[in-house]
């Protein structure tokens, strides 16, 4: 009988990270210590390795709010054992505890999702993914990119550039946050450009492949993308705390406020609420919102083969057999995931980063383990891992 043990532990907030927290409010000032992490254990009857990692998790979400993140919502799952914990507070204003129930932005979680369901219709046979995505969206992709497949926008070595998006730094795109961008823009403003690399001879990590997945996911169905995904995915599972925002720039329902680092109207540096930003420049890519536990059922479901059912479900743990464009190392995304190598063995999964928040699923191919997790971090598309992901992937997984 598996038993849920919560735990308080009060734990002062260091000098430095109060320091810091401080200056850079907008909304308010620190007023007290950190709220403690409420921490649930695994079943008392888990075994010593298993206890360890539990201390390890407990360990990497310990001391929130700190420089790196206000809060942390983690959930562990799988045959290995089951570990729920929260960390840090909702808000830097009111400092209340940090619900572990929250939504959040899921990023390039989004990604899991579309890649899913582009794998539906192909087994329904209303996608081909050796066919060009040219010949669904003739009106949309031009000549220049007439040899990209589908497949290759959703492993990502389809060549296409990003398109462009005004601003060069996170405090002119926070004062465009509200503007709306259409998918179908994005796409020409991308394929104006001249190709990265001759499509499926390297690995290029970007949205536009899946931007453009969308808009075939719509042409295919005659239907919204976002209803497709709702239909296929989202009801079938009860996910019933998953939604995409369209053009609403707010997380609604309860959520645990986000903060980024950045030029406040002062001058100085400091930590700005920027829970409230559009996603439409995501869309298909990454604008999906949700909890942890509809994503834990939702990884659950997926690596259990109820999602994507058949052979093609392999599509999403087959690597293909290029280097990375910028790095030159082996590709690490397949179709909708990407592979890392966790404690010796193979960890399937996907992060994503919207300004303010951190998200990943992960899980072995077996399910043995799983993991979800939600960072508020304060430098959410930083270009380094931010510490408290980090350290929570570590502590389930182990090391690389």
């Amino acid at each position: 009988m598996k038993t849920t043990v919560n735990t308080t532990v009060k734990t002062p907030v260091r000098t430095t990270t109060r320091t810091l927290l401080a200056a850079g409010l907008v909304l308010g000032v620190v007023a007290g210590p950190a709220i403690p992490p409420a921490l649930a254990s695994a079943p008392a009857a888990a075994s010593a390795s298993a206890r360890s990692a539990n201390g390890a998790l407990e360990d990497a979400i310990a001391d929130l709010p700190t420089a790196e993140a206000t809060a942390a919502l983690v959930r562990v799952g799988g045959s290995e054992g089951v570990w729920r914990g929260s960390s840090g507070v909702h808000d830097l204003t009111t400092n209340r505890p940090a619900d572990p129930a929250a939504r959040f932005r899921a990023g390039s979680v989004t990604k899991v999702f579309t890649a899913a369901v582009a794998l539906q219709l192909a087994a329904e046979g209303r996608l081909d993914l050796d066919r060009s995505a040219r010949s669904y969206l003739p009106d949309l992709i031009p000549a220049s990119y007439g040899g990209v497949t589908v497949r290759q926008l959703l492993n990502h070595t389809h060549g296409i550039p990003a398109p462009d998006f005004p601003g060069d730094t996170v405090e002119e795109w926070y004062a465009n946050r509200f503007r709306i961008h259409d998918p179908k823009d994005m796409v020409r403003s991308a394929t104006s450009k001249k190709r990265e690399f001759k499509p499926g001879e390297r690995q290029h990590y970007l949205n536009i492949g899946y931007t453009i997945a969308g808009l075939l996911i719509e042409r295919v169905t005659g239907d919204s993308y976002e209803h497709q995904v709702a239909r296929r995915i989202l009801e079938p599972l009860g996910l019933r705390d998953t939604y995409f925002p369209g053009a609403d720039p707010h997380i609604t329902g309860p959520h645990n406020h986000g903060y980024q680092v950045m030029r406040l109207d002062d001058g100085t540096t400091g930590l700005r609420d920027v829970s409230v930003w559009g996603t439409t420049d995501g869309w298909a890519a990454g604008d999906l919102i949700s909890t942890t536990a509809d994503l834990e059922r939702f990884t659950k479901a997926l690596f259990q083969g109820r999602v994507v059912r058949g052979p093609l479900l392999e599509e999403m743990f087959t690597l293909p057999k290029v280097a990375d464009f910028r790095t030159g190392a082996p590709a690490a995304y397949s179709v909708g995931l990407s592979m890392k190598k966790l404690g010796g063995r193979e960890v399937w999964g996907k992060t994503g980063g919207r300004w303010g928040y951190n998200a990943a699923i992960a899980s072995t191919r077996d399910g043995s383990r799983t993991l979800v997790y939600s960072v508020n971090s304060t430098d959410a598309k930083g270009q380094d891992t931010n510490k408290v992901a980090l350290n929570i992937m570590v502590a389930t997984f182990g090391q690389p």
